[in-house]
């Protein structure tokens, strides 16, 4: 491991942490998933190690290989491979997750939409290039794989009337059924523990041994029942979603914060290194980096990220100063452009660490809790564009204080008011903006694609009608 890995955001770039070389402890290339037993037979599993998704479908492609060698001259790939697809797009009447069909409205609906949207069809296409290059044949040989049976149990995963009659028909029978379930069932499985990670072809997984934790991914079907019920009772939220990256990820973990270290990695929210105006809000990503050193065992510690107040409702606050008074949005010089690195520290003990984001501003350094910063990203506001004619707008205009960043970085706890319009500008730079985000109480902040008149009477309807509000940008 090497000191200061840096997430580069244009010219700037934040400190993480001791990178980590991943590479090394992936599994590299096509290794054995069968596994001869004492009485003759060959059963399936996939073997203990570090994959990442194409890994695993490349793996998995033995299952349908076998079934294409038991059906003999009944086998239709591309009927079968199409029930994959059918299975993994998220209409019609295969798909297993038919999310077009429901149309959630809310924002972690939506973004987890498009996330099983996506990562359904790239599943889809790794697994025909697998079965046409016809690697676990030539890995195995056909003899082999005409012996493989084993035990899998229904999971009501539909099947085409092509397939039932092939699977089901005097070539098929209970062996090539179950063997094909299973291959259905862990490809899902991939699916969904998949859909936290923004970045998802990436993350390792460490597939565990399978004595005690059933075979392939099925060690994620609890976690996964409990996740796709909140989604489809809309009542997702950005934990549930952690919990399950860490139920997938991190088993081992009970506490559950924004984010998490877990041995092959650190998740936290995919905004951190996305422009904020346009980053997702809810979902996560995997970055290959150690922010906590070594546990006990000299293994990089497992470890969840909570947040400095729990309920930020809950924690101190400061009132701003009066600010410049104008009625237009006012850009003072702070010479925040040349301002190009940040930096996370952690702090806390094994069992609750925080990750304070610390900037420095003019010789001076600025703390805030990395976690407030994400919560901050989730609550605030974009300005609402108005509808109609332009010439409809004849308000008088609104009194706007503005605020020097160091004014309110400075002040203790989170930074709010009673009334009015406050403005504080970051000159655009995104490492100012995530201070910003970690510092103002996360009620009614609104953040600027751009300072202009325009904007301002954008920013005027957007967030809540009572009490302060912020502009930043």
């Amino acid at each position: 491991m090497n000191h200061n890995n840096r997430l580069i955001i244009g010219n700037q770039s934040i400190v993480l942490g001791n990178e980590l070389n991943i590479e090394s402890l992936v599994v590299q290339s096509p290794i054995s998933t069968l596994v001869q037993l004492d009485n003759g037979a060959v059963d399936w599993n996939l073997s203990a190690g570090v994959y990442r998704a194409k890994d695993i479908v490349r793996e998995l492609d033995t299952l349908l290989e076998a079934v294409l060698v038991q059906l003999g001259t009944a086998a239709d790939a591309e009927a079968l491979l199409y029930n994959l697809q059918a299975n993994l797009a998220i209409s019609g009447r295969e798909s297993d997750l038919p999310l077009e069909q429901l149309a959630l409205e809310t924002e972690p609906g939506i973004e987890l939409t498009r996330q099983a949207q996506r990562i359904g069809e790239e599943i889809s296409r790794w697994a025909r290039e697998f079965n046409s290059e016809k690697w676990a044949s030539k890995a195995n040989g056909n003899s082999t794989l005409d012996q493989l049976h084993f035990r899998s149990h229904c999971d009501n995963h539909l099947w085409t009337q092509q397939v039932a009659s092939m699977l089901m028909g005097p070539a098929g029978g209970p062996d090539v059924m179950q063997m094909f379930n299973e291959y259905l069932h862990q490809l899902i499985l991939l699916r969904d523990a998949l859909l936290p990670f923004e970045n998802w072809e990436e993350v390792p997984i460490e597939i565990p041994d399978a004595s005690s934790r059933g075979k392939g991914l099925r060690f994620v079907e609890r976690g996964r029942e409990e996740f796709f019920y909140k989604l489809l009772s809309k009542k997702m939220s950005h934990k549930t979603i952690v919990q399950f990256a860490q139920n997938v990820l991190s088993p081992e973990l009970s506490t559950v914060g924004y984010g998490f270290q877990y041995q092959l990695g650190t998740i936290l929210p995919a905004s951190l290194s996305s422009g904020q105006l346009t980053a997702s809000r809810y979902l996560l990503r995997w970055y290959p980096v150690l922010p906590v050193m070594a546990g006990n065992d000299n293994k990089p510690a497992s470890v969840a990220f909570d947040y400095e107040y729990s309920d930020y409702f809950a924690a101190p606050r400061s009132q701003t100063a009066g600010g410049i008074k104008s009625t237009g949005l006012q850009l003072p010089d702070q010479g925040l452009k040349n301002i190009v690195e940040a930096r996370i520290v952690p702090s806390g003990d094994k069992e609750r660490v925080v990750l304070h984001y610390k900037l420095a501003i003019h010789s001076v350094e600025y703390t805030v809790d990395l976690g407030q910063a994400f919560r901050g990203h989730r609550f605030m506001y974009h300005p609402v564009e108005q509808s109609g004619s332009t010439t409809e707008r004849t308000e008088t205009p609104t009194e706007i204080s503005t605020h020097d960043v160091c004014d309110i970085l400075n002040l203790h706890g989170l930074v709010t008011n009673e009334s009015g319009i406050h403005f504080i500008s970051a000159d655009g730079n995104p490492l100012v903006l995530w201070a910003l985000l970690g510092k103002l109480y996360p009620e009614n902040v609104v953040f600027l694609g751009s300072v202009c008149e325009q904007e301002l009477q954008n920013a005027h309807r957007s967030g809540k009608g009572f009490g302060a509000k912020f502009l930043i940008g």
